[in-house]
């Protein structure tokens, strides 16, 4: 056991103890779950300028910002993202990992916007010259790509972006799509009304937002 664990008597050590302490899922936030890239989540992408990559390897876990014009994340026809390997400082912790480890979760955010889109799935690296090339900037050519096949997503809610206040001041962008109308393609069941949702989420998130 963990020494930390060890040395606190709260401290929560197994799944049965953590469903004790929390209420069970709501059954949107189970259904919400897509498998691919559809129309609504690829605007979502084309407007998100920056996202956090999260990788695990034996070095432990990180987290890396990733980060350029909107859309500078490519989605290909099949649901395929493309991560052009911007200059950083070398260390390529995740790069490193996904060596490792191939999984890999990726969270988008779009200024303006509280909701984020959580993207899971298996990456690999390559060099190869044709897809680099796609991706040149002020004439600079990207080392590596890294390809994500897609394996789910999902929206998450506003409350935190709400609470931290990160995007006081700006204005959601002009189009983008909202939460009701991803997660109602996500669920694909038709089962949710994207525009009952949308003008109830207000006072939803205002009464459970602590």
């Amino acid at each position: 056991m963990d020494t930390h664990a060890a040395a606190d008597p709260f401290a929560v050590t197994t799944e049965a103890r953590l469903r004790e302490l929390y209420d069970a899922p709501l059954e949107g936030a189970v259904k919400k779950v897509a498998r691919r890239i559809e129309a609504t989540a690829r605007a979502w992408i084309a407007a998100s300028p920056f996202c956090i990559l999260s990788t695990v390897g034996s070095r432990g876990v990180h987290a890396t910002p990733r980060g350029d014009a909107p859309g500078f994340v490519a989605v290909e026809p099949d649901g395929t993202l493309l991560i052009p390997d911007r200059r950083g400082n070398n260390r390529l912790d995740a790069l490193r990992d996904i060596l490792e480890d191939d999984r890999v979760s990726v969270i988008f955010l779009v200024p303006g916007a509280a909701e984020v889109l959580r993207v899971h799935g298996r990456a690999r690296i390559t060099a190869d010259p044709a897809l680099t090339a796609r991706f040149v900037e002020r004439g600079k050519t990207p080392t590596t790509v890294l390809v994500v096949t897609v394996t789910e997503l999902f929206m998450q809610c506003a409350k935190s972006v709400m609470r931290s206040r990160l995007w006081d001041g700006r204005q959601r962008p002009e189009g983008l799509p909202t939460m009701g109308e991803l997660i109602a393609a996500h669920r694909g069941d038709g089962a949710l009304d994207p525009e009952a949702y949308d003008r109830e989420a207000p006072e939803r998130l205002r009464q459970t937002l602590y």
